[in-house]
């Protein structure tokens, strides 16, 4: 089981960059970034852990650009995997975003891991021209437009909300297959789009019965015929050595800590001594 960090990158504190090689010098396997473009202030869409319009953390309406931030980490580090927790790719143009994704990939030398969401927010989705009902056939067919422009010579793709003739796009990730894995509350339904669309799971924060829910997913991983076992990236946990250890067994492949909003060197700080203690469970 791989351990990764996330930042809740905004324009205070430690730099994109210098947590991203913090991160890997830690011995830590992938480094996440959110997205938001902008938070409308009259919202009728309530946040998850909050259960009204009100923001848990002031971070929302200073978030930035996830592809700027993670490309500002390319040329400080060499082996960690720069990904999104999550994105939002319906708020984006999908030919201009897959080439994005795909340049990040090529500069990087393949260490791109796309974690989408369907978007909580629906009123930011609503300023993007996304209706709320529709928003998981519109992430469906980004994904599909985005992996056509990728991987095919001459790529075009019709839909309800994506639609080009036969074109040429380069340049072409560097992995054959760019991971998508979908940042979602896991319910049955959530499931059967992972199952059908993308790569796997990343759990929203103090996600309950993660071990259940995992075994749900790869029941239905395989009656959709998916061969192996689907990604599983449980957002958030304490690390203790016995829910690990249950993480582990559970099927999960990934677990991901959240840096603390703080300075630069405290938060440098804060990723040696979780290090250690990984590495001492580890170790034991």
């Amino acid at each position: 089981m791989r351990y990764g960090i996330v930042l809740f990158t905004s324009d205070r504190g430690i730099s994109p960059a210098a947590a991203a090689q913090a991160a890997e010098e830690a011995g830590f396997a992938t480094f996440y970034v959110p997205e938001h473009t902008h938070i409308p202030i009259r919202r009728d869409a309530p946040h998850p852990r909050t259960g009204d319009s009100s923001l848990p953390d002031d971070r929302y309406l200073r978030t930035l650009d996830p592809w700027v931030a993670l490309a500002s980490a390319v040329p400080v580090t060499s082996t960690i995997r720069l990904a999104t927790a999550v994105a939002l790719p319906v708020e984006s143009d999908p030919i201009t975003l897959a080439k994005t994704v795909a340049t990040l990939d090529h500069l990087s030398g393949g260490r791109v891991t796309l974690g989408v969401g369907f978007g909580w927010n629906t009123d930011e989705l609503a300023d993007h021209g996304v209706p709320g009902k529709r928003r998981r056939t519109a992430l469906r067919e980004y994904i599909e437009a985005m992996r056509a422009l990728w991987t095919e010579e001459e790529a075009s793709y019709a839909g309800e909300f994506v639609e080009f003739g036969p074109s040429w796009a380069w340049p072409k990730p560097v992995q054959p297959k760019v991971p998508v894995v979908v940042g979602a509350g896991g319910t049955e339904r959530t499931f059967r789009w992972i199952a059908r669309h993308s790569d796997g799971w990343l759990t929203t924060p103090g996600e309950g019965d993660i071990t259940g829910k995992v075994a749900q997913l790869r029941e239905i991983w395989r009656k959709e015929g998916r061969e192996g076992e689907p990604e599983v990236i449980a957002l958030g946990p304490r690390p203790d050595p016995e829910g690990l250890a249950k993480l582990e067994e559970a099927g999960v492949t990934e677990v991901v800590f959240g840096l603390p909003d703080r300075s630069p060197g405290e938060v440098e700080a804060w990723l040696d001594r979780l290090a250690g203690k990984l590495g001492q469970l580890a170790g034991a």
